[in-house]
């Protein structure tokens, strides 16, 4: 971990359907939010949600500076390392069942500006798992 690597929260997951919610800073971005500064829509898919949480592994797995934390049948959480000062942002994905959606918090540990890597981060996700066929 950089010097930059803060500790890993410990109030992460799914409670009662709901990842966690935001913080008080700009540097993050979730689905089951109203904030418009941290507002992203859920990531949408046409297959099961079995192959859904494959491909979204496969996706995440293969990105930059990534270490998958934990990986369950409906929930994703992973860390995220910048290649500059180590810092780490917590990615976290849950599919409710019964829905076709993916719904998403991705949040910076320390400071305040992500110069919205989050953002970015979620979209591409997006963008791969529609170019997936999922």
């Amino acid at each position: 971990m950089g010097l930059f690597s803060g500790r890993r929260p410990t109030d992460l997951g799914v409670r009662d359907g709901r990842l966690k919610p935001m913080p008080d800073t700009p540097n993050a971005v979730g689905s089951q939010t109203q904030s418009p500064t941290h507002a992203i829509a859920p990531l949408a898919y046409r297959t099961t949600r079995e192959a859904a949480m494959a491909a979204l592994a496969r996706i995440v797995a293969a990105m930059s500076g990534v270490t998958i934390i934990v990986q369950e049948a409906d929930y994703l959480y992973a860390e995220f390392e910048s290649a500059w000062m180590g810092f780490i942002d917590d990615v976290e994905f849950h599919l409710p069942a019964g829905e076709r959606v993916v719904h998403v918090r991705s949040a910076s540990r320390l400071g305040s500006s992500d110069l919205g890597v989050n953002r970015r981060r979620v979209e591409a996700i997006r963008a791969r798992l529609a170019a997936a066929g999922v």
